[in-house]
């Protein structure tokens, strides 16, 4: 009986090393894609026209490097490429750029400095040759690659590079890899939520252990994915809604929580938690809308490309032209927003929540405060998001016209992310010059 029962318990995971079954951010060439996929024996990721399995990358570190290459049998995805062998490339190009006295200036871009034709580059392609091998012979047969600058010859390998060798970081999904990456490609799916934004909110709110944080996401479950990382499985995230049907809340599958944290993650009405119904018919509960597809068969505009056509959710990606086939048996993956019980309702409406955070874009945001504001303990903070100002000034004014609330501030984020290279240190060319609003207070017992 002993031997059974060890065997029956589930392995320990280490949140260093991916597990089959896991979900990965896959960034490719160096950001030019981002891909969320989970990792199976049988799943597969499109670069190019090429399929590469996704099965090498199971058992491996995050933060791995890895490289596309040609086999007898199709491409494959080579094993870790050593970070210091990857470095060195851009601090020897570094190095020389203050020494050096070439310009660009006699180089004129006629296409006629490649010798090799198209035609023999498929040809080493179709021999085996690994792409580091294609980029060398590329290099070693054009006629103006040695009059270039140091910086010119750098961006000449990376271009050839994510051509010919392209190259994937095996990265983890944390709230921050995750926010980035939906700002990047779907901004609109997390209402443009951007990742400062959102460190904000949870600070604004005092999000820290052991806390009972009521939140109403309508960005797609990314703010019940941050508020649950941040409580590491401490405390609990109530996640309330209008009406019957719950909020998507797909991305929080793609943090890889455990069980612990899962459990911890519950979903309840509005008219759960204002009213003692006892006789009230139960709402629909968050397992049947835990995936992307609803109910009348379409995907839903908050998650990934779903692959899959089987009832679970197993695949996401960011890419809408890649496709990441699921396997056909794979560990069941933890699900929270389950329906909150019975005696968590109780001991919220008699304590109180001890934060709240509303990220609503499509919502006046003082119709939910007024609702919600009451559910917090005295003295608890909250914070509000909203991509506009008007909104939260005039929930703003209506707060103090109540009493219901002291230190409000609206908070406008501001980001600046720079490039940081010897001698061309400068502020990154594209960036965001909008991160919406914050309002912030503390709740009070106000005259009633």
């Amino acid at each position: 009986m002993s031997r059974d029962k060890v065997q029956s318990n589930p392995p320990i995971r280490s949140s260093r090393v991916t597990w089959e079954g896991c979900s990965v951010l896959l960034d490719i060439n160096d950001g030019d894609r981002l891909v969320f996929a989970r990792l199976t024996a049988r799943s597969t990721l499109k670069i190019g026209n090429k399929n590469c399995s996704l099965q090498p990358l199971i058992g491996c570190a995050f933060g791995s490097l890895f490289q596309v290459e040609n086999g007898k049998e199709g491409p494959f995805l080579s094993g870790v490429i050593p970070s210091k062998e990857v470095n060195n490339v851009g601090e020897k190009g570094d190095c020389q750029i203050m020494d050096e006295c070439r310009d660009n200036r006699a180089i004129v871009d006629n296409n006629k400095a490649q010798s090799l034709t198209g035609e023999e580059i498929d040809a080493m392609r179709r021999q085996g040759m690994k792409g580091d091998e294609i980029i060398e012979a590329l290099i070693a047969n054009s006629s103006t690659f040695e009059k270039k600058t140091s910086f010119s010859q750098e961006k000449y390998r990376i271009k050839k590079q994510k051509k010919y060798a392209p190259r994937v970081l095996l990265r983890r999904p944390f709230v921050r890899s995750i926010c980035e990456a939906y700002f990047k490609k779907y901004p609109a799916r997390i209402g443009n939520l951007r990742v400062d934004t959102l460190s904000l909110l949870l600070s604004m709110a005092n999000v820290t252990a052991n806390s009972d944080i009521l939140i109403l996401d309508m960005v797609g479950g990314l703010l019940t994915g941050a508020v649950a990382e941040r409580l590491g499985g401490t405390g609990n995230v109530c996640s309330t809604y209008i009406g019957g049907t719950p909020y998507p809340m797909d991305i929080v599958r793609i943090f890889n929580f455990n069980n612990e944290i899962c459990k911890r993650v519950v979903r309840a009405s509005l008219d759960d938690l204002c009213l003692s119904q006892t006789g009230a018919p139960e709402q629909i509960d968050g397992d049947e809308r835990s995936c992307d597809v609803n109910s009348n068969g379409q995907t839903s505009p908050f998650g990934m490309e779903e692959v899959s056509h089987s009832a679970e959710c197993e695949i996401a990606d960011l890419d809408p032209q890649t496709f990441v086939s699921p396997a056909s048996q794979m560990n069941k993956v933890p699900k929270a927003g389950e329906k909150a019980s019975r005696e968590a309702l109780k001991l919220w409406k008699e304590n109180g929540f001890s934060g709240l955070i509303i990220a609503a874009p499509d919502l006046d945001p003082w119709s939910l405060v007024k609702d919600l504001l009451p559910l917090l303990s005295y003295s608890a903070p909250f914070a509000l998001y909203h991509q506009y100002l008007q909104p939260l000034s005039t929930c703003m004014h209506n707060l103090q016209l109540g009493k219901m609330a002291i230190g409000l501030q609206i908070s406008e984020p501001w980001l600046r992310e720079h490039q940081v290279l010897p001698s061309r240190t400068h502020p990154c060319m594209h960036m965001s010059a909008f991160g919406g609003y914050i309002l912030s207070g503390t709740r009070i017992c106000g005259s009633q």
